[in-house]
């Protein structure tokens, strides 16, 4: 019999991606929650196999009801179980704090609830973030797994509240769960509201003629250690099949340090266009998390991951995501 594969989230940059490696590298049966009105456009290559039922299966259902969880676990028994589905956008979690906290602790408490009722033997992977440690002082670089929390939104706060939801379910329950804490990881299919991609799909815009030759910017002072997404997923695979520890916690991140400002340096410099930028007040958060410098040793040394893909090729794949999409999708607003 195969094993199975349960993906939170699996629409999203990381759950496709996610998908994309659990399909081309192994042999388990995938299945995915998604809600009624998920996009399917970032797993769109796997649309005929979902259709047919070939390896791939989704499931309707959403974090914050306890009956279609129960159902689905129920259901699938999965053998891994990777949490990532979240309202994850730091910016967003200010104007609506109260959602963020019920879609990511209490839906991340009926998620793991589902699971000890229905298939308690599973290995689990939970996403935290870094923007748990939020403000750090410099005192505590590189930020280790012990470095203390200072949130600095309402995301942050509910991914604490996450992080110790996973505790809790393990050792009160012994739910073999494993908690991650990845830095930040970008790469093709990256949300346009997050700084990197944002910027990327201006720039694809201002290339298409749809934009003024101005790109709109936040705080480009903030520190960021860059990981790809691709080997971001490759990271939580190893993490649930590379001798796994139930209910230890882990920092992953990359090697490649810089400023958010670099960061949009390098993208301009992609484009033979001649363009500028502007500061956006609205860009900017009340709070931000400016130093995030990770130790990633601990995992390093268990697993003996590293990542491979260089941040020139991440954010030259980025770029040209975008074109790709804003191509596509200038193509069809002068079919109008």
């Amino acid at each position: 019999m195969k094993k199975k594969v349960f993906i939170t989230g699996i629409t999203g940059m990381v759950g496709s991606h996610l998908l994309d490696f659990y399909f081309e590298h192994t042999n388990f049966e995938i299945h995915g929650l998604i809600r009624w009105r998920s996009s399917l456009e970032n797993i769109e290559q796997h649309l005929d196999r979902i259709n047919n039922k070939k390896r791939i299966f989704l499931h309707y259902g959403d974090l914050k009801d306890d009956k279609s969880l129960n159902d689905i676990i129920k259901l699938v028994r999965p053998d891994f179980v990777h949490h990532l589905a979240a309202q994850s956008f730091p910016k967003t979690s200010f104007d609506i704090p109260i959602d963020t906290y019920e879609t990511n602790i209490l839906g991340t408490s009926k998620l793991l609830e589902a699971i000890k009722n229905y298939s308690n033997n599973a290995l689990i992977h939970v996403c935290s973030s870094s923007e748990i440690f939020g403000r750090v002082p410099k005192n505590k670089l590189p930020i280790d797994e012990n470095c203390t929390f200072h949130p600095a939104s309402p995301y942050a706060i509910s991914k604490i509240g996450t992080d110790s939801v996973a505790q809790f379910y393990h050792e009160a329950y012994g739910l073999k769960v494993l908690t991650t804490r990845m830095f930040t990881h970008t790469g093709p299919r990256r949300g346009d509201v997050f700084a990197e991609s944002s910027f990327a799909k201006q720039i694809a815009m201002i290339e298409a003629g749809l934009l003024n030759p101005v790109v709109k910017v936040g705080n480009l002072d903030s520190l960021r250690t860059v990981s790809d997404v691709r080997d971001a997923v490759t990271a939580y695979f190893m993490l649930l099949s590379v001798k796994p520890i139930p209910g230890e916690i882990y920092n992953i991140g990359g090697d490649y340090v810089c400023k958010v400002g670099d960061i949009l340096k390098y993208l301009i410099n992609l484009s033979s266009k001649k363009i500028t930028y502007k500061v956006d007040k609205s860009r900017l958060r009340p709070i931000d998390a400016d130093l995030q410098i990770p130790n990633t040793k601990k995992f390093r040394k268990h697993t003996k991951w590293k990542p491979k893909i260089k941040f020139d090729q991440t954010i030259r794949d980025l770029l040209d995501y975008w074109r790709y999409k804003i191509n596509i999708n200038k193509k069809k607003y002068l079919q109008r």
